[in-house]
């Protein structure tokens, strides 16, 4: 900007008036007829470096233009009225604004109303006034007379902008930098403060001038935390701790937390009898004072402090109403922050309580796992021990009972016999442990075969008649069977478990007399088993905890019936294992029915949840893996499965066998050397004849990128190395089913 152009026109005045010519200017366009155009710094993107501030008004009947310099050491006020010093400044501005394009239409306009000859006399005798006004001192500082409405415009503006900022930021540094530094610049004071009170600063003592502690109420201690400057002339009393900045009584303590605002338009005249405070006021080039509390929730927080260093200043009424609404802002601010920080501290409080419990639950849900299985092993290990001396036990009784050396006493007899029956129905308790146990642990598996289910009911009944001859219960069956049906796939074993604890409960609790009916028929696919007796009956209250494990109805019972409480519970998970269901319906004092439905396990759907549900066709798979622990791991589950298990450690060699042994599936680790896997995919869907060959691909847990690449390569599925024994061979089954199928 050359700013000697326009000092052929322009006339330099006091600095400090710049605010007040400003707002003149703004409040004299309402007045002007016709369109006035007004511009000032702050429609600027980027500033001027040779001005500081300006204001340029243009019209067809008055112009003017005020602007503050920055280029000299003390910035000047500059003002001109002539139409070719603001032509010259209007063009020079809008070629500084040469990226700013709506800018620039801007000053068009202005240049295009401005006045070419004199001003008109009416308007320029108002804007004279007002600038004799501003120049007529008052104590020392210029004043203006007058309201203007622009002043309290951009008062609002600032206050709305805090506002604004309060809102949305929670950063407390940020928002009392940007307020001090606006609050300055608007005042045009030469120094704007915080003063923040230490925490806990008025529990300390006052001390008297004597040195002794004082027990009248203490002055709080704080410090400055933040300050605006006008410039590096005006000295900084960053960090300063003195209390109350220099405020002498502690009278104004308490006047300050009922919200006094302390106005001094000159230090010399307020403090002459304080020397001491005055000296302190002029060592930091204080000679006005404006003073405003931040009260936080009804507690002094701090003060608001603006400074005038080198004249006195009347503080007007409207610049102590501002700098009282910018505390009360402040205040609101700061109480959002210190809520903020409260929520945060509670927050890592609650993340914290929540880790520990968690942690607490976790280790408690490991115990809780673990208790069970700990329980399984532990009878699963003292059956086995029981067993083997029991066993010695009933058959060395038995021997003496039959072959004895010589004759027995009646007594004698009896004793061996009780020997006997007792060891023998140890051993049957024992038994049912080790199977429940074993079937609860998750190891149980069906040994699944072909039989007849004629046959097995002459069996069980066979079995049976005599237990129930002995409770002199009346034992008979009722078989449902086609010739062309009485072939049956399922565990034999777990069947005869099933039917045998289902009579023996019913043997039981049937009272002498009664009757006991074994029902068998064939379904779709299905095989029913029915025993209906004449017994007790189940009350509806004791009915849902038939099936638990250690049960026996109630206490009278218990002492009247004996029994561990484990053949329902053990006839239940058979029935799971072969994926059937167990139903009984009962009337206390009349007798029970239990129905039992078994799935012929040829014809199982694939999503079986145990290892015995396995397809009985078999099939031959090769598995290609390098790591021996994981190979044997997955063969001795392929082979409990029933199927034949080739297994290749690499794959180089593996296209041959897999075209000689013409397998359902290549069960292929993703890890194999040099891209071995993917290598070995491609080639197998190029072979001939592979269009049935499953693939499947064994990926540890943290890959995830080249899924979908052995997909597109021809695999058909991929399995994590970690997954269950149970859910690998059911989802080697659902894939291989899918190709049977078909």
């Amino acid at each position: 900007m050359p700013v000697s152009a326009l000092e052929l026109f322009e006339q330099t005045l006091p600095n400090h008036i710049y605010p007040q010519l400003s707002l003149a200017l703004a409040n004299l366009r309402e007045f002007i007829p016709g369109v006035a155009k007004l511009l000032s710094e702050a429609d600027l993107l980027n500033g001027m470096p040779e001005v500081k501030r300006f204001t340029v008004l243009t019209s067809k009947s008055f112009s003017a233009l005020v602007y503050q310099t920055s280029t000299q050491a003390a910035a000047e006020t500059k003002l001109t009225f002539e139409a070719k010093a603001i032509a010259i400044f209007l063009t020079d501005l809008r070629q500084q604004c040469c990226q700013q394009p709506q800018l620039q239409r801007l000053i068009d306009q202005a240049l295009e109303r401005q006045a070419h000859k004199t001003n008109d006399a009416k308007l320029q005798s108002q804007f004279t006034l007002q600038i004799l006004a501003a120049l007529t001192p008052t104590l020392g500082q210029a004043s203006l007379p007058l309201t203007y409405p622009q002043q309290q415009v951009t008062q609002d503006r600032l206050l709305q902008k805090l506002i604004t900022q309060i809102h949305e930021s929670l950063d407390l540094p940020v928002i009392l930098t940007t307020a001090v530094a606006a609050v300055r610049e608007f005042l045009q004071v030469d120094r704007l403060v915080i003063y923040q009170l230490s925490p806990g600063s008025d529990e300390g003592e006052q001390v008297s001038s004597s040195g002794q502690a004082a027990t009248a109420t203490p002055i709080p201690k704080g410090s400055i935390t933040h300050e605006a400057l006008a410039g590096s002339e005006v000295a900084s009393v960053l960090h300063y701790q003195e209390p109350f900045c220099g405020v002498s009584s502690q009278d104004f303590f308490h006047k300050y937390q009922h919200g006094l605002t302390l106005a001094i338009a000159d230090i010399e005249p307020h403090y002459h009898q304080a020397q001491c405070l005055r000296d302190f006021l002029h060592s930091i080039q204080v000679r006005a004072l404006l003073i405003t509390p931040i009260l936080v929730k009804s507690q002094l927080w701090g003060l608001l402090i603006a400074h005038q260093c080198n004249y006195p200043r009347q503080w007007q009424p409207q610049e102590q109403d501002l700098l009282k609404q910018v505390g009360e802002h402040l205040a609101i601010a700061i109480y959002q922050a210190q809520l903020c920080d409260q929520i945060q501290r509670q927050t890592q409080t609650l993340e914290d309580q929540v880790q520990q419990r968690t942690q607490e639950l976790h280790a408690a849900l490991i115990a809780t796992q673990s208790a069970p299985q700990a329980k399984s092993d532990f009878l699963a290990t003292m059956s086995h021990e029981l067993r083997t001396p029991l066993t010695c036990v009933i058959g060395m009784s038995a021997t003496l009972l039959r072959w004895s050396l010589g004759p027995l006493t009646e007594k004698q007899r009896s004793c061996l016999q009780t020997i006997q029956d007792s060891g023998e129905h140890l051993l049957e308790l024992i038994n049912d442990i080790l199977d429940f146990s074993h079937v609860q642990s998750g190891k149980a598996t069906l040994n699944l075969s072909e039989f007849s289910l004629s046959a097995l009911m002459q069996q069980i009944m066979q079995v049976m008649r005599d237990k129930a001859d002995a409770h002199e219960v009346q034992l008979k069956a009722n078989l449902k069977i086609p010739p062309e049906r009485d072939r049956f796939i399922a565990d034999l074993r777990r069947v005869q478990q099933i039917l045998i604890s289902l009579l023996d409960n019913a043997i039981k609790f049937t009272p002498m007399g009664g009757k006991i009916t074994l029902r068998v028929w064939v379904e779709t696919n299905t095989v029913v088993f029915q025993v209906e007796d004449t017994g007790i009956g189940i009350a509806p209250s004791q009915q849902p905890y038939l099936f638990e494990k250690f049960q026996q109805l109630d206490t009278s019972y218990r002492r009247t019936y004996e029994g561990a409480g484990l053949g329902l519970a053990l006839a239940q998970q058979c029935v799971t294992l072969h994926q059937g269901w167990i139903d009984v319906s009962s009337v206390e004092g009349q007798g029970s029915i239990f129905t039992v439905q078994l799935p012929n396990q040829s014809t199982l759907p694939t999503n079986a949840t145990t290892l015995g549900s396995t397809s009985l066709s078999g099939g031959r798979i090769v598995l290609i893996e390098g790591n021996e622990e994981e190979a044997t791991l997955l063969c001795d589950i392929l082979t409990a499965a029933n199927y034949q298990v080739v297994w290749m450690v690499e794959a180089s060699a593996a296209i041959d066998q897999i075209r000689l042994l013409q397998p359902l599936a290549i069960i292929v680790d993703a890890q194999l050397p040099a891209q071995g896997c993917m290598s070995l995919i491609r080639r197998l869907r190029e072979l001939p004849k592979t269009d049935n060959l499953k693939i499947i691909v064994l990926t540890p847990a943290e890959i995830s990128k080249d899924h979908q690449r052995y997909l597109s390569l021809g695999a058909d599925t991929y399995l994590p190395k970690s997954i269950q024994p149970e859910d690998f061979l059911r989802k080697v089954e659902i894939l291989l089913s899918s190709a049977s199928i078909v």
